[in-house]
């Protein structure tokens, strides 16, 4: 009997050890916290005011955005071009699409460094992020205008969290608050609340105010940020995570309300999306993505009867 004895403590032995290791793999990617949040939403009413992730489909999968060939990054709408804007980090330059992922034009950027985001702000008004020297850009967009110059823009640098690359990837902006939500991408996870830049009234002093919300930003179950986007009309945040496959709503107290998920067989996603960069959403709560190197994605909410 006693030749039996040690093989099942091994067996025993082995099985905690790898209990332990699936533990740590599914708090490393948040997988407990993702499933507690669904399990909660199967039976908890769905929020008047959100904007029901969950049920947007995908209306267009994977299209190549053609004669482009460098990484995209973020995507911000123009309400008043109607059409929307990506930037490139490699051979830096600031791209208009339309709303079916076709280039409208190219603006090359100059000393902008690593070039990861872009945010309307007001009518031929953008702010661009450079990810390593965590820069802040304020631009300004002509009908006739081929290139911008960092040198030539108001400019600010947050100069949090320095160590690594891993700063800011994404941007969103609140055009009654004044706010500037920026994404630091992870390590640490963070949305930073920019008030005062841009500087919109030149009758006051500059002066600008930087908030971050640690309870918010613990109670989202993403591994990264790679894009974010504020919602008007109901003042929710979306946060885009490339690592996890997903967009998360947060509502005004930065709880999350739902999720749309960027994996194959869900929202009618016929492929994964392999590497999410960049969401935006227009007037009419329209949503689109683009995924590096070149793809684009449109999702829409269906009618309601």
């Amino acid at each position: 009997m006693r030749r039996f004895a040690r093989p099942k403590s091994l067996m025993l032995i082995l099985s905690v050890i790898v209990l332990i290791v699936l533990v740590v793999i599914g708090q490393h990617l948040r997988l407990f916290e993702r499933a507690w949040f669904n399990v909660q939403a199967l039976w908890q009413p769905m929020n008047a005011q959100s904007i029901g992730l969950d049920q947007y489909q995908v209306a267009i999968e994977a299209r190549v955005i053609d004669g482009l060939d460098d990484d995209v990054s973020a995507l911000t709408y123009d309400p008043v071009r109607k059409s929307l804007f990506t930037v490139t980090n490699k051979n830096a330059e600031l791209i208009e699409l339309s709303l079916e992922g076709k280039i409208l034009r190219r603006v090359a950027l100059v000393g902008f460094g690593d070039a990861e985001a872009v945010e309307f702000i007001s009518a031929d008004t953008y702010v661009i992020t450079d990810e390593r020297q965590q820069r802040l850009i304020k631009v300004h967009l002509e009908k006739d205008t081929t290139f911008l110059d960092a040198a030539d823009a108001e400019q600010m640098t947050l100069g949090v969290h320095m160590r690594g690359n891993k700063g800011f990837e994404g941007l969103a902006y609140d055009s009654v608050g004044k706010r500037l939500f920026v994404a630091k991408e992870r390590d640490p996870m963070l949305i930073y609340e920019v008030q005062g830049f841009p500087h919109y009234n030149p009758e006051k002093s500059y002066a600008v105010h930087v908030v971050n919300n640690p309870k918010r930003d613990a109670g989202m179950f993403v591994r990264d940020l790679s894009s974010l986007q504020y919602d008007e009309r109901s003042g929710h945040l979306l946060a885009l995570s490339d690592e996890s496959r997903l967009i998360l709503e947060l509502d005004v107290d930065g709880r999350p309300l739902t999720t749309l998920s960027l994996s194959k067989g869900r929202q009618g996603l016929q492929k994964t999306v392999p590497q999410a960069e960049g969401i935006a959403m227009d007037d009419d709560g329209t949503l689109y993505l683009v995924s590096e190197p070149n793809l684009f994605y449109v999702f829409k909410k269906p009618a309601q009867p």
